[in-house]
């Protein structure tokens, strides 16, 4: 959010697109207040209650880590109010182990070391002090005012206890009522302006405890990198086991029953001219088949066309093998680095494959976008869905390559369809490009 972002608010809140939006978020303060001084402060004395029975035997063990389930239940609800004023607060919880069931020691220790259990435990009280007062004063002013605006209205049709209203001074009859109006308005704006300030100063102070930490996030983005590195060392092992198959079963076999015709044809071209002949027009048979298999293989881990025309022209032509009718929507003013091309193609490649063996698809389409360093590519069609990562469709092998680059992959297939399978790869554009392509295939 823009630091001087409240200068604008006195002229915003007299446009009606804004108005709506900004009383929202005055209207917040309200239960942001509740939540901070109720929810804090019980889970405050539950957690103090649970922490001095650790030295009993069980009890310990399983209600402190229970409390911290809650209270990081809790801690969500704030992160997701935060949300809603701009502020963006990540989770910062480790991962619990799958073998840490609620009232075991491991889920006892891991609480215990968590430092974002603490962090959560040492903003519970500030916390609730700094929610319900700028949250009770984000409420108040705009619903004062509102009501001062409208207090005559509500006076005739008999909705409110009596003349006393007044923010400057107090009035007890008709003529004074009416002063209401413009006392009203001004708390009314003093208030729009005020509530989306105050409550983003306390959802930026509630981040200092409930967002990661600097330590936590250089954790978080080492075990990831840990992770992607795994995968694609694996993915590349698998990668050259299938190179070395291919190679041995393939091309080498011919190219060793090529030698194996030459010395025959060698042995036979004085005695037996005419079957040395036929050797020899095997060898060249056999030969050309080599050379099919070879520029297979070399297709598989480099396709020339991806080299010589870039990604939307390696799209394109991939469009083209697919049996569906295929939209394709490229715009890239620049050509990416060979690793993430070969990655992305290759992706790409394994969806159609899928949309051709699973999707009984009529149509599809692949929009390929890159802006502000990131390649985002979507693919989808008009298939009977029900694409899953985890049902061995190819997807599971798209997210390692993807990983591997610190890219994501998004998948949207329920049954009946449509598919949509969103992939984005954070990258760098090299050589620039004039105009964008696009087609149908």
């Amino acid at each position: 959010m823009n630091r001087l972002w409240w200068l604008e608010l006195p002229a915003h809140v007299f446009r009606p697109a804004e108005l709506w939006k900004t009383f929202r978020i005055a209207l917040i303060g309200l239960p942001v207040a509740v939540l901070s001084l109720a929810g804090n402060i019980v889970l405050f004395v539950l957690t103090v209650v649970s922490l001095a029975l650790i030295p009993l035997p069980f009890i310990g063990f399983t209600l402190f880590p229970l409390v911290t389930l809650v209270t990081r239940a809790v801690m969500d609800v704030h992160r997701r109010m935060a949300g809603w004023v701009g502020v963006d607060i990540p989770r910062p919880y480790r991962p619990v182990p799958s073998t840490a069931p609620l009232g075991t020691l491991r889920r006892f220790k891991h609480a215990m070391t968590d430092p974002a259990t603490w962090l959560d435990f040492a903003w519970l009280i500030p916390g609730a002090i700094s929610g319900f007062v700028l949250g009770l004063v984000a409420f108040i002013l705009p619903t004062y005012g509102l009501e001062g605006v409208l207090h005559v209205p509500l006076l005739i049709y008999g909705l409110t206890g009596g003349y006393g209203y007044g923010v400057v001074w107090p009035f007890d009859n008709w003529f004074e009522a009416w002063t209401a109006v413009p006392q009203g308005a001004l708390l009314l704006t003093i208030g729009l302006t005020a509530s989306p300030f105050l409550m983003w100063v306390h959802m930026r102070f509630t981040s200092f405890f409930l967002a990661p930490t600097k330590k936590s996030q250089l954790v978080e983005r080492v075990q990831v990198l840990t992770d992607t590195r795994a995968e694609a060392v694996d993915a590349q092992a698998a990668e050259l086991r299938r190179i070395e198959r291919d190679l041995h079963d393939g091309a080498q076999a011919r190219l060793v029953s090529l030698s194996m015709n030459i010395g025959l044809a060698e042995e036979l071209i004085r005695r037996d001219p005419d079957m040395a002949i036929k050797l020899l027009a095997e060898a060249r048979e056999s030969s050309g088949t080599a050379l099919t298999e070879l520029r297979d293989l070399v297709r598989g881990i480099h396709p020339p066309v991806l080299a010589e025309r870039g990604l939307d022209g390696a799209v394109q032509a991939l469009a083209l093998t697919v049996p569906a009718t295929v939209t394709v929507d490229v715009e890239l003013p620049g050509r990416l680095e060979a690793p993430v091309e070969s990655a992305a193609y290759f992706a790409v490649a394994e969806i159609l494959a899928n949309i051709v063996k699973h999707s009984a698809a009529r149509t599809a389409w692949i929009h390929i976008r890159h802006d502000d360093g990131l390649l985002t590519i979507g693919v989808g069609d008009d298939g009977e869905g029900g694409a899953d990562p985890a049902g061995g469709t190819g997807l599971r092998g798209i997210e390692r390559r993807l990983a591997a680059f610190d890219g994501t992959m998004m998948v949207s297939s329920p049954p009946g369809g449509p598919t949509v399978v969103t992939m984005e790869l954070p990258c760098t554009l090299s050589s620039p490009k004039t105009s964008p392509s696009s087609g149908t295939a």
